[in-house]
């Protein structure tokens, strides 16, 4: 393929229909009005783009002239869109690298909690309240997504917090990856985070030695 050259129109001759480009290197090209590919006539001293090429009878001419300026333009639209597809692409591929950590980080806590309540270190009750409150939160993010998507009503965050802070933490880190809801907003993931050290606190507080008294009473109120 022919290189593109950069040139300046120097000569046009409008009622022939020709004219002539003088090269970066100063040479003159002729070019004719079939070649010039702008929806307008050329105007002497605008930037042009073309190839180098030969007529029927092999003289040297100018093929596909165009604009620099909107050759430019088009370059420059083109990379942009190749930078935001590539954006695209590395976020995605982030996002979903980011999918599998916090679902191993999920499985990876439930997994030590049942090898806690095989060792006796931690009560049946406490593993079964956590799965539970996870598969709680996570529907419970998953009908606030949808009443957000129809307008219907929302659940309020303060409910998706407790639920996170009693337990549900897991199911609620799980819905903001996959069902991507609330996962954006810095105020609400911070106060989440807040809830995360909070039932850990409790979490070690039982293993500790702590009375689990309470989660017995308010099964037994729920049931």
């Amino acid at each position: 393929m022919a290189s593109k050259q950069q040139g300046q129109v120097k000569k046009w001759q409008d009622d022939k229909g020709f004219g002539f480009i003088q090269t970066e290197n100063g040479d003159s090209v002729f070019f004719h009005i079939n070649e010039f590919k702008a929806r307008r006539r050329p105007e002497i001293g605008e930037q042009v783009v073309f190839t180098l090429g030969q007529d029927n009878q092999g003289r040297m001419q100018a093929k596909d002239v165009q604009e620099l300026d909107f050759v430019q333009q088009t370059m420059a639209k083109k990379n942009k869109q190749i930078r935001q597809r590539n954006h695209k692409r590395s976020a995605q591929a982030d996002f979903e690298a980011g999918q599998k950590k916090r679902l191993f980080l999920g499985v990876g806590f439930y997994g030590v909690l049942i090898l806690l309540a095989i060792m006796d270190k931690l009560n049946w009750l406490v593993v079964g309240w956590y799965a539970a409150l996870g598969i709680i939160t996570y529907a419970m993010y998953a009908k606030d997504k949808a009443a957000a998507q129809s307008g219907n009503w929302r659940t309020p965050e303060s409910t998706l917090h407790l639920l996170s802070a009693l337990g549900g933490w897991v199911g609620a880190m799980v819905a903001q990856t996959y069902l991507r809801h609330k996962s954006q907003k810095a105020e609400f993931r911070a106060v989440y985070y807040l809830t995360v050290v909070i039932n850990m606190a409790g979490l070690l507080f039982m293993l500790a030695g702590g009375d689990i008294s309470f989660l017995k009473d308010l099964l037994d109120s729920l049931i």
